[in-house]
């Protein structure tokens, strides 16, 4: 299925910075970036061009200087910090190099950890969680801790905790940095299937130009400037 030409992520003259001491170091400079709802976009470039840092805006982790970000009519440079936190809730999954997975808590129990934050009753949480488990293949490790799992099937439970409460968005930070080619080619083949089934849009830093190539979209970042391949 492909992407639908409606952007789901408006962006507008987007510029960030950071302070160093008395310093002000430039990140990003006038970004202008639109991504379709179920596309897949890879951010690529060197260290230090903004890759992770223009991922944290999207995902409203960091704030801008200036422009503006819109994702689903949601104009989100304008929210609170409650707000955005709220908005963060509902609408985006994320996915980190390192899984980020809680080691006392079993696969099951680190995939229902957002929903608990929602209204949903306890048979709720399970019905979600068993389901989202189905998808990326571990519904026979549910009860298994991280520990008791390769780094592979790690990956694929950040994936399930991810996508559990049904994000508009999926930001993956450099998704397969820690893993073998074996099992980085199923975790992509996993986000790619994310995409065309489940019409997610996806959007991923990596260093790794056979991670690049599963991607609908290439974009490179260099000196804070963002370029098409």
């Amino acid at each position: 299925m492909e992407a639908s030409s409606a952007p789901i992520v408006v962006i507008r003259d987007l510029s960030k910075s950071y302070r160093r001491g008395s310093q002000t170091i430039p990140v990003l400079s006038g970004i202008n970036f639109d991504i379709a709802k179920g596309e897949f976009v890879a951010l690529m470039g060197p260290s230090g061009s903004g890759k992770s840092t223009l991922l944290n805006l999207i995902a409203g982790i960091d704030s801008a200087d200036q422009g503006s970000i819109r994702i689903a009519e949601v104009e989100i440079t304008g929210l609170s910090e409650s707000e955005l936190a709220r908005w963060r809730a509902g609408n985006v999954g994320f996915i980190f190099q390192f899984y980020n997975l809680i080691p006392v808590l079993t696969a099951y129990e680190n995939v229902e950890l957002p929903l608990l934050l929602t209204s949903l009753k306890r048979r709720e949480r399970r019905e979600h969680v068993e389901a989202v488990l189905s998808v990326v293949g571990l519904a026979d490790r549910m009860d298994h801790y991280p520990s008791q799992l390769s780094g592979g099937q790690q990956q694929r439970v950040a994936i399930a905790r991810a996508i559990v409460t049904d994000p508009e968005i999926l930001v993956a930070d450099e998704p397969t940095g820690d893993l073998d080619r074996a099992s980085a080619e199923e975790i992509l083949q996993l986000m790619d299937r994310l995409v065309q089934e489940f019409r997610k849009t996806v959007i991923m830093v990596t260093h790794d130009p056979r991670a690049a190539e599963k991607a609908h979209v290439i974009r490179h970042l260099e000196k804070g400037e963002l370029s098409a391949t």
